[in-house]
């Protein structure tokens, strides 16, 4: 199971929205060994007086946070940031300094979904990789 929030200005965001949503799901399906029909995506858009960033960013600056239950290794994760930097910036032209990324983990029984909590539910995925 994941969610994931991309924070962004409104201005950027509305243009590429679609094709952003599309690059991370990508991501995650080949990173993470996602069904394919599993994307909850969140996009938060804010307007320019509501979002302060680093110097040295530009306002194509996105954040996107990835929360998860936890168990997949280091490589596997180190390999999903990487593939998003890489593809964002490929497919976006979006600098890799005006990206960042950062996922979250929780146990399964902190995820509760299908009624059920996440560690009662039998998921058509595997978490351990």
């Amino acid at each position: 199971m994941s969610q994931i929030k991309i924070y962004g200005l409104r201005t950027n965001l509305k243009d590429i929205k679609s094709k952003l949503s599309d690059i991370i799901h990508k991501c995650v399906v080949e990173s993470l060994s996602f069904p394919k029909n599993k994307r909850a995506h969140r996009f938060i858009n804010l307007e320019k007086e509501d979002f302060f960033y680093p110097e040295g960013r530009t306002d194509a600056y996105i954040i996107i946070e990835i929360m998860m239950i936890t168990g997949r290794t280091v490589t596997t994760k180190k390999n999903l940031i990487k593939m998003l930097f890489k593809e964002i910036h490929k497919d976006l032209n979006i600098s890799t300094t005006d990206i960042e990324i950062s996922i979250i983990e929780s146990p399964a029984t902190n995820w509760g979904f299908r009624g059920q909590t996440g560690d009662e539910v039998s998921l058509n995925y595997k978490i351990e990789i």
